[in-house]
């Protein structure tokens, strides 16, 4: 079986930062999947679960709701918890999306109140939400993502 591009990666070179995973096209349609890395794989601990599920709320809720709303097509939490997709419609480069990438850590940790959809209605594990370490994980993200300008994968 051919190995998938994302295990060409070498994890233990990567640092928090916004990295461009990958484009997708068919009959005319492109996608970008960007790598939202929250924490340094094997080097920290991955973001706890409940902080990283409010992180998925609130990130989903702002990205659909923006200027580029049209353009979302996904954003959710990467499985080994180090951080979270954003697919994108269009051919574009971390330094097209990186003031939105911005702009949604800035609304997380301004963010106060119920997390949108965590309800037993619209969410399957509702109350595994934490508000106080999203903010945590987002404002190193984004301290990280501001100092270090990390855009590209390490060689």
């Amino acid at each position: 079986m051919k190995r998938i591009a994302s295990f060409e990666v070498d994890h233990t070179k990567l640092r928090p930062g916004l990295y461009l995973s990958r484009v997708d096209g068919k009959a005319g349609c492109e996608v970008s999947t960007f790598d939202i890395r929250l924490t340094a794989p094997n080097h920290e601990p991955p973001v706890d679960m409940p902080a990283l599920h409010t992180i998925e709320h609130l990130g989903a809720t702002f990205l659909r709701n923006g200027e580029r709303k049209e353009d979302i097509v996904y954003f959710g939490p990467m499985g080994c918890r180090t951080g979270c997709y954003l697919v994108m419609f269009g051919k574009l480069s971390p330094e097209d999306v990186i003031g939105l990438v911005e702009s949604m850590c800035e609304f997380i940790m301004r963010y106060e109140g119920d997390i949108p959809g965590a309800t037993p209605a619209e969410c399957g594990n509702w109350r595994e939400q934490n508000l106080a370490e999203a903010k945590y994980y987002v404002s190193r993200y984004l301290r990280a993502l501001r100092t270090e300008r990390n855009t590209k994968y390490p060689a």
